[in-house]
């Protein structure tokens, strides 16, 4: 019975948070489901310089590591997802710095991977010449190309840039600037705090987010986890947006995917404007991007600005271990609206907070904050569902009454006839 009570518990759990949360809404005028206009498309991009021949992670170099993590990643790869491949440091063995700052090859094209080639391609890598991280990034953006629907590119590197100009996270400002949807995600080889600030610059101008990874495990489930995450995130790029500590002076946001970076047990606010008659819908990832301990959560909330909480999201882990999750819905006619002098009913300004409680691992950098994504939504208010009336009341009580009865009479005509067969005997 126990079990019985707790698995539908569960059940109607996930089903309340798959209700508030509600699917993605259709573009207005727009009578079909929304569908992504081609397939998403991830870069890895590898160093193969030099430093790569260190042995240190697992007891193993570095390289080999990285050459392992690809070949598993290429086998669990998505059917749906284009993976390219790009070095850099891989051809170029001599000490003339600008003709090795040019060294950066794609050795696999974006599109369908051929598992085969691509495994057989990075098996052939040699630790070898200089870090050019800026130009290798710049490249990578050319290979995904622009269209529709978000890139991703995946650095993996020990070392810092040896080559700039162009420094690379100049260039990640600029290619966030030129709105071609990229994201760029970042991994760590070498405990270095110069690579660890250089890497958190590119994903930080990017939207993207920055992982150490001191092992073949973490390096081999962290690019899965990034490439599946491309898999799910490429429909939309998100805009860099900066919370604040209180509504007051929190940024006003409309319908869109935003993203930010919030610290260590922190409150972040935002603003959306809601009629009356429109539903707000908002939901919120926290990636986690570096060692936490393992009681941690994350509350979405909204407010009216006097502090009244309006609703308190649920939970909507999706069962991944990199990301948690939580969504909301409210309408603006759940409220009396404002009417405007001019007899109109204006926009209700609803506060939106995200708070974590999270707590860093000894020796795990808290700064900068987790990456934040942020998604809202306003659409028009759906109505509540009907509950039975009254004459559907009744019927139902006249049926469990009938059955009552019916089962009464029989229980008793088979009760005399046991006792009257057992006085018998």
């Amino acid at each position: 019975m126990i079990n019985k009570r707790g698995s539908a518990a569960v059940l109607i759990g996930l089903l309340a948070a798959t209700a508030l949360i509600g699917p993605t809404p259709a573009r207005a005028g727009d009578d079909t489901p929304e569908t992504p206009a081609e397939p998403p498309k991830v870069e890895l991009v590898l160093d193969v310089s030099g430093s790569m021949r260190a042995r240190d992670i697992d007891g193993r170099s570095r390289i080999s590591v990285a050459q392992q993590a690809f070949n598993e990643v290429v086998d669990a790869l998505p059917d749906e997802t284009e993976l390219g491949i790009r070095v850099l440091g891989a051809t170029y063995r001599g000490k003339d710095k600008k003709q090795g700052c040019l060294d950066t090859q794609q050795i696999v094209p974006v599109g369908p991977v051929d598992r085969a080639q691509a495994k057989a391609a990075v098996a052939t890598l040699r630790p070898t010449g200089f870090t050019p991280v800026g130009l290798a990034l710049r490249s990578a953006a050319q290979d995904l190309g622009t269209g529709s629907t978000a890139r991703r590119i995946v650095l993996i590197t020990d070392g810092e840039d040896t080559c700039a100009p162009p420094d690379p996270c100049e260039v990640a400002r600029e290619l966030a600037a030129q709105g071609t949807k990229l994201v760029v995600d970042t991994l760590g080889l070498a405990p270095d705090e110069k690579v660890r600030r250089q890497l958190l610059c590119i994903a930080g101008a990017t939207g993207g987010t920055y992982t150490a990874a001191q092992s073949a495990d973490e390096l081999t489930g962290r690019i899965k986890q990034l490439v599946d995450r491309a898999r799910d995130t490429y429909t939309a790029t998100p805009t860099v947006v900066g919370g604040s500590a209180e509504c007051d002076n929190a940024p006003l946001l409309g319908p869109g995917v935003y993203t930010d970076r919030e610290a260590f047990a922190e409150h972040r606010w935002y603003r959306v404007p809601v009629r009356p008659g429109q539903e707000l819908r908002a939901s919120v990832s926290v990636a986690l991007d570096r060692p936490v301990n393992p009681d941690y959560g994350v509350l979405l909330r909204a407010t009216a600005t006097d502090g009244r909480e309006l609703v308190r999201g649920v939970d909507a882990g999706s069962g991944r271990t990199d990301v948690v999750s939580a969504g909301l819905r409210w309408s603006a006619a759940e409220d009396t609206p404002t009417p405007s002098p001019s007899g109109t009913q204006t926009a209700e300004t609803v506060c939106l907070v995200v708070s974590n409680s999270f707590a860093a691992r000894p020796g795990t950098q808290v700064t900068p904050g987790m990456p934040v994504e942020l998604t809202v939504d306003v659409v028009a208010a759906s109505p509540a569902p009907d509950g039975p009336d009254l004459g559907r009341g009744w019927a139902l009580l006249l049926l469990l009454t009938l059955a009552g009865l019916v089962t009464g009479l029989v229980a008793g005509l088979l009760t005399r006839w046991w006792v009257a067969t057992w006085r018998e005997n």
